[in-house]
């Protein structure tokens, strides 16, 4: 499966792999169980929350990293 920031966060919460590039930008974001709550919701939409707006600047760059999975 590839990943993106139009992944939904449930997708990548199940792969330990994108669930790892995911918390080295959100850290524990992975363990944290009000992301249950937004599992419907893509990256790209929940980063758009205020609540998520440290994302904003290294969006880029964890796009970048979920594409990188194989």
């Amino acid at each position: 499966m590839a990943f993106s920031l139009d992944s939904k966060v449930k997708d990548i919460l199940k792969d330990p792999r994108a669930a790892a590039v995911l918390d080295k930008y959100a850290e524990g974001a992975s363990k944290n169980p009000q992301m249950k709550l937004v599992g419907g919701l893509t990256l790209r939409k929940l980063a758009s929350f205020p609540q998520s707006a440290y994302l904003k600047p290294v969006l880029d760059k964890l796009d970048e990293e979920l594409k990188a999975i194989e």
